[in-house]
């Protein structure tokens, strides 16, 4: 019955939201103009949501979205070719659990962690 999740993350402003994600990830938007408060990006078979939180402290956000993908070396190496930022803590690496992973962090400090099976 379940065919999707669609992650809702706070933002505290749409537009650097909107410019991270579109112009630094590659997102498509797929909706910023029908909603002043609401944000919705695309890419791939992965959306994310996000609501205006202006009140938002950075510090105190623990918002995080985890997405699997097929091909993370690809993805990482992209990344790091198009000078992202990578988590300090977040670097390509196995964890104990088998996955490989990488992260980082958007504007409002949402913790975007990218994996994929070893």
């Amino acid at each position: 019955m379940l065919t999707a999740i669609n992650p809702k993350l706070p933002m505290r402003d749409k537009e650097i939201t909107r410019d991270f994600y579109v112009n630094k990830l590659g997102f498509e938007d797929i909706g910023a103009d029908n909603f002043k408060d609401y944000l919705m990006v695309q890419k791939d078979h992965v959306q994310i949501h996000f609501f205006l939180f202006e009140a938002l402290d950075p510090k105190e956000n623990y918002g995080q979205v985890y997405m699997r993908t097929d091909d993370i070396e690809a993805l990482y190496k992209w990344m790091l070719d198009t000078n992202q930022s990578i988590h300090p803590n977040g670097h390509l690496q196995t964890k104990p659990w088998g996955q490989k992973e990488f992260s980082m962090l958007d504007p409002d400090n949402n913790l975007l962690t990218f994996g994929q099976g070893a």
